[in-house]
């Protein structure tokens, strides 16, 4: 009698995987050989949206995995990658040193990011694709990067291009009527599972008050949904985004480090501080234990920047969230053109690479639902389950695929529960009086 095969790990190479070839176009970025003709193939535009983080060229790898590459930033112009139009429409050549990386394709542009809606607004100024979920961000800017009575200069975090970029390729105030036009568009023709809306800091503590109009009109339509949000002074606000159907609810705490916390997001500091956030995604999960409408996943995120702190403390917050029950999301610190934190340097691939294999280790051994929502792939962020092509060690790879298989089983699931849902409200939609 055989015994049975184990996982082998892949080398890391970005010749044969994947997984470590996205981390590291999302670290070292990469140069465009002919700019020109590679944004010319039908790929999607290079945006500077509110997300804060999007500002490169979106590809998609092999097996599936969505990358934002990083080629506008200085850094960018130091990689060792250069990417170049391939031989058929779409085709993108990765090449490191000059030697050939695994093939990729540019994300397609939708036909929809050319139209209006009927109010003359472009849509691709009123939601956008990352990876192959629709993002919004539906109302003002944060307010933290708003001068005024509550502050006498601006509190945002250092990072982040969000008050640079509205009026730029994002629009200020959507109205849910237009949020809505794009959303069936998206749904339509890109054929998205997913919407995730961005609430920002506000003063009057109005971001969740501002979000449920558009959250219960993308819920109609049976779409997964999520939200980004900062605390809320009133704690049963999660249990009532639960009953909405809510999705998804995810903190940008940002960093674990409390010294680089109030350094790189004074604002977050001063008016939610860390334990603030902790004490959010506590009672998130504690949320999602309760019993909640029927054939709805329920995850709580939160989210860090690697890069901005010691990696210690990245290892630790990674620790701290999958122990409650929450999945981290990890992303890599990119220098944004414009920001407080524009000369500095993303982190090396090197000290990433411990980083995500604990994330993954970490969210399969708290039998966390990673890489269960149907078609979701995230292009800014490398996901837990796309972590796993980084670990080297086959015994640690056998043990976590055994127990991930829990989670194929609620992927299926979860897919056949989502096209019924959203079929039944596609024929309700439809039905005589409606």
């Amino acid at each position: 009698m055989t015994s049975r095969l184990r996982p082998r790990p892949v080398p890391l190479d970005p010749a044969c995987n994947p997984g470590f070839l996205k981390l590291d176009l999302l670290c070292r970025g990469a140069r465009l050989e002919e700019p020109a003709r590679v944004r010319a193939d039908r790929g999607r535009p290079i945006l500077r949206t509110r997300a804060g983080l999007g500002s490169g060229l979106e590809l998609v790898l092999p097996g599936r995995l969505h990358v934002n590459v990083p080629v506008v930033e200085p850094f960018a112009a130091e990689s060792p990658y250069v990417l170049r139009p391939g031989r058929r429409p779409g085709a993108v050549e990765v090449l490191r040193d000059g030697r050939a990386c695994l093939p990729a394709r540019l994300a397609p542009r939708p036909a929809w990011y050319d139209r209006t809606t009927s109010s003359g607004r472009p849509m691709a100024r009123v939601a956008t694709l990352q990876g192959t979920y629709l993002a919004v961000y539906p109302g003002r800017v944060c307010d933290f990067w708003v001068r005024g009575p509550e502050r006498e200069a601006r509190e945002n975090c250092r990072f982040c291009a969000v008050g640079l970029n509205l009026g730029a390729d994002d629009a200020p105030q959507k109205s849910v009527d237009e949020v809505m036009e794009v959303v069936r568009a998206a749904r339509r023709e890109s054929a998205i599972t997913y919407v995730d809306f961005n609430a920002g800091h506000a003063d009057d503590a109005g971001f969740l008050d501002l979000l449920e109009p558009y959250l219960a009109r993308v819920k109609a339509l049976g779409l997964l949904v999520g939200v980004q949000t900062p605390p809320h002074p009133d704690p049963a606000r999660w249990a009532r985004l639960r009953a909405m159907g809510v999705n998804r609810v995810s903190f940008c705490f940002e960093l674990f480090d409390r010294a680089r916390f109030l350094d790189v997001c004074p604002g977050k500091a001063r008016v939610y501080g860390l334990d603030g956030y902790l004490a959010a995604i506590e009672r998130c999960v504690e949320v999602g234990r309760a019993r909640g409408p029927l054939l709805e996943p329920w995850v709580v995120n939160g989210e860090i920047v690697a890069g901005l702190e010691p990696v210690e403390s990245s290892l630790a917050a990674v620790d701290w969230l999958t122990e409650r029950g929450a999945i981290p999301t990890v992303c890599v610190f990119r220098p944004l053109v414009g920001t407080d934190l524009a000369g500095a340097r993303p982190p090396p691939t090197e000290a990433m690479v411990p980083l995500f294999r604990r994330l993954y280790t970490r969210c399969v051994a708290h039998g966390l639902p990673i890489g269960v929502a149907p078609d979701v792939h995230v292009s800014l962020v490398l996901l837990p389950e796309e972590a796993r092509w980084l670990v080297d060690d086959p015994d640690v790879l056998d043990a976590c695929r055994r127990r991930e298989r829990r989670n194929g089983w609620l992927a299926r699931g979860f897919a056949a529960a989502f096209r019924t849902r959203v079929a039944l409200r596609a024929a309700a939609a439809l039905a005589p009086g409606r």
